[in-house]
């Protein structure tokens, strides 16, 4: 929360400095971390790791005039393996630079296993597990797996179906069972569905199919005859003419397709069609992956 009382700019160190001054002290920063040597942080995991990585960088990114050099370890199912781990730990202790690792093992020999070693551990299990057993007053299972592995069966399989029907449903490829999709990412080619589809699918088990404005459905001012009649499934996904040209340069160097021109008209009627028929729509320049996905489901949940 800012304030502007008269304090509080003197406490932060700030008080009287001209925002060039400001300006000048983070390029400061940012020229002394550029100056060091990256900072080692390994993300540890007795299942797929994924965790600890997500978590550990929301840590990270919270500097961001450090350069980290990232590397995951999942997997670490023996305390053989712990033990190997922990000296791969301890050879980057003895590096330039204090290295930092972020760990989610449940299993205790595990974790008690790579306390052994001289590096710093955020251990994110051992942080939290206790407290959330004081508080439901039960003692967890601590056993690997429990959040990316297979798991619950019923769920599990709920997210390969939906995978199978978004890699069915890719770009328009069929139009069969297109009823049955929870969501329609609408959008000219290369505007992020794909990757918001798959993100959907294998993380929430949501059925989504995406469907790709071509030039015919741009010159038309209505949706698209396939997608017509489930109006209120689609979301209509746009980006930056500037940010679509780069992305089609990529697939087709110099071509039309992804000149400037050609870019700017897609987009452009683009929006007029999901404002003429009242589509929520995203910005794919300005959003990632994970944050679209989550709006289309606040979306999804305040239909229900």
């Amino acid at each position: 929360m800012q304030t502007n009382r008269p304090g509080a700019a003197a406490r932060n160190g700030m008080a009287g400095s001209p925002a060039g001054e400001n300006l000048g002290a983070l390029r400061h920063h940012e020229s002394l971390a550029s100056d060091r040597p990256a900072v080692p942080v390994f993300f540890l995991s007795d299942s797929t790791g994924i965790s600890a990585e997500t978590m550990g960088n929301a840590i990270l990114i919270q500097f961001p005039y450090l350069r980290f050099d990232r590397r995951l370890i999942p997997f670490i199912n023996s305390v053989e393996e712990a033990r190997k781990v922990v000296a791969i730990l301890d050879a980057a202790m003895d590096g330039p630079v204090t290295p930092l690792a972020f760990a989610t093992a449940a299993v205790e020999e595990i974790r008690t296993e790579l306390r052994r070693s001289r590096c710093p551990i955020i251990d994110f299990f051992d942080l939290h597990m206790a407290r959330v057993e004081a508080i439901l007053h039960a003692k967890g299972e601590r056993v690997a797996s429990q959040l990316h592995g297979v798991g619950d069966i019923k769920r599990y399989n709920a997210r390969m179906a939906a995978v199978e029907y978004a890699i069915e449903h890719d770009d328009g490829q069929s139009l069969r069972a297109l009823g049955k999709a929870d969501v329609i990412l609408v959008a000219p080619s290369r505007c992020g569905k794909t990757p918001t589809t798959m993100y959907l699918a294998l993380q929430h088990g949501v059925f989504v199919a995406n469907y790709p404005l071509v030039e015919e459905d741009l010159e038309q001012t209505e949706l698209p005859r396939p997608i017509r009649a489930l109006r209120d499934r689609c979301f209509g996904i746009t980006t930056t003419p500037a940010r679509l040209r780069q992305v089609r340069q990529e697939r087709r160097p110099h071509s039309t397709y992804a000149s400037l021109e050609q870019c700017t008209w897609e987009l452009r009627r683009a929006e007029a069609l999901f404002s003429a028929h009242n589509l929520p729509t995203i910005n794919s320049s300005a959003k990632s992956v994970e944050e679209m996905s989550t709006v289309i489901l606040q979306r999804l949940a305040a239909k229900d």
